[in-house]
């Protein structure tokens, strides 16, 4: 259900909205959780980001970009470094926005696993909404790691309503050792039960549980499942963040890092390392 400065919220067919951007109100409206919010400018920058997650995605899926382990990332150089345990760091002399965007329009010089291509597709998603300048002031020293994050992003991840723009965790329980990277799929999930995965494509959730299970241990009978978690941004920090335009802030809370060299694990298992540490 969405309520708007405190009322429910009516989808006018007169709305001028995209046929996505109804798809995604009418999952929201159709949930059972709440989603309220304090103006109609906030409620148009959640719907706007989702809908950007969702043409990022395809996007992705679109270039030529590979999957693959931490041990072989690759870049492009006049962006990025790749660093020893296989991250992206932003060169010193190279502006946030313009790493991001090189990925997208040069993807053929880039490879890199699951949960990393969710990152880089929710800076992605941003970037188009907020525009370089804002972009560049928020998100400084950009390093790319499984789902390492800049703070200001404030990923969240739970049990809840999949709405699309949300990243989902496909996971293969009894993984072969030797294709330890199938051991699940992160995936946006794009509405009509279509998800893009890195490395997968653009598939149903069916298909995506046909395609891991072809990597499970020889004489499996455990198949790969979507788990019911969800991952996704704070939209209404971020929202409150942009709105209050602190982009003079002399402090700013510093991500934890951690290289626990598992790829393709989901937000969960990356803050499970984390606070293991």
């Amino acid at each position: 259900m969405i309520q708007l400065m405190g009322r429910p919220f009516q989808l006018d067919n007169s709305t001028n909205m995209s046929n996505m951007e109804k798809m995604i109100i009418q999952s929201m409206d159709q949930a059972p959780d709440l989603y309220s919010y304090h103006s109609m400018d906030e409620f148009s920058f959640e719907i706007n980001i989702r809908r950007n997650l969702i043409e990022s995605a395809i996007s992705m899926s679109e270039g030529q970009s590979q999957f693959t382990t931490f041990e072989h990332t690759s870049c492009n150089p006049s962006y990025w470094y790749v660093s020893e345990s296989g991250g992206f760091l932003l060169r010193n002399d190279v502006r946030p926005s313009d790493g991001i965007w090189d990925i997208y329009r040069n993807s053929s010089l880039y490879s890199f696993e699951c949960a990393t291509a969710c990152v880089i597709n929710f800076y992605h998603a941003i970037l188009r909404q907020i525009g370089d300048h804002l972009f560049n002031l928020i998100f400084q020293n950009l390093y790319l790691y499984s789902w390492h994050t800049d703070s200001d992003l404030e990923l969240q991840t739970f049990y809840g309503d999949l709405l699309p723009g949300d990243v989902v965790y496909f996971s293969n329980p009894d993984v072969n050792p030797n294709t330890f990277w199938y051991r699940g799929e992160n995936a946006v999930f794009l509405g009509n039960d279509l998800f893009f995965g890195h490395g997968i494509g653009i598939k149903s959730a069916e298909e995506m549980i046909e395609i891991l299970n072809e990597f499970r241990q020889p004489q499996s009978t455990q198949s790969s499942y979507l788990t019911n978690l969800i991952t996704r941004p704070s939209f209404s920090r971020l929202y409150q963040f942009l709105s209050l335009q602190r982009n003079d802030r002399t402090y700013k809370k510093q991500q934890y890092l951690i290289h626990h060299n598992h790829c393709s694990i989901s937000y969960l298992q990356h803050l499970y390392f984390l606070f293991k540490r």
